[in-house]
């Protein structure tokens, strides 16, 4: 049996681990993780706090949890970078079409860190500099060799475009995920153009 939604109430189903990370993603974004409670994920699951204690073993736990496949893809395309030749016109574009679809694929991870920044960092201190390192490296490397303090800003730029994926769903609804990517991929590549 998969997961059923409703409303605002996931029913676990098979996956139950996943249904606690998407009731906790919910209820981070519309409450704030400071704010919400593990009764409030387990009852939107359906589930006893004792059986989401099974799964996840605080608030902590599950947030790292929610944060990670994020943060994982961030650390594998810097390592990917940092091996990488300088960059050409292709490989720049292939590098903002990883960094995009990383950020679709974690969205709702994403929307929720970006409306709890200051709770989640608090909370996550020690995972905040891998967002950070990972954030430069890619930075750097799309600047090029030897850049100057305008391609860096070219390059922080092109990187905060592609971050709008986060809240793409916010700012338009109606737009499908190959919509979002090839007009923040555009709007990247423009600010890297000089």
């Amino acid at each position: 049996m998969a997961n059923r939604r409703t409303g605002d109430h996931v029913t676990a189903g098979r996956d139950t681990k996943k249904a606690i990370l998407d009731a906790a993603v919910r209820l981070f974004v519309n409450k704030g993780f400071e704010q919400a409670s593990l009764r409030e994920v387990a009852d939107a699951v359906g589930i006893t706090k004792p059986s989401l204690y099974y799964h996840y073993s605080s608030k902590l736990d599950l947030l790292v949890a929610v944060i990670n496949p994020l943060l994982d893809e961030l650390r594998a395309l810097a390592d990917e970078v940092e091996a990488m030749p300088a960059p050409d016109a292709e490989s720049r574009r292939a590098v903002l079409r990883s960094y995009i679809r990383a950020m679709i694929r974690n969205r709702d991870a994403g929307e929720m860190m970006v409306r709890n920044a200051v709770a989640i960092i608090n909370a996550v201190a020690d995972q905040y500099p891998v967002i950070v390192d990972a954030h430069k490296v890619v930075r750097n490397w799309l600047a090029g060799p030897e850049p100057t303090p305008v391609r860096l800003l070219r390059a922080g730029a092109a990187l905060e475009v592609v971050t709008v994926a986060l809240v793409s769903n916010e700012i338009a609804p109606d737009a499908g995920d190959d919509v979002v990517e090839s007009t923040l991929l555009d709007a990247a590549l423009a600010a890297l153009a000089e």
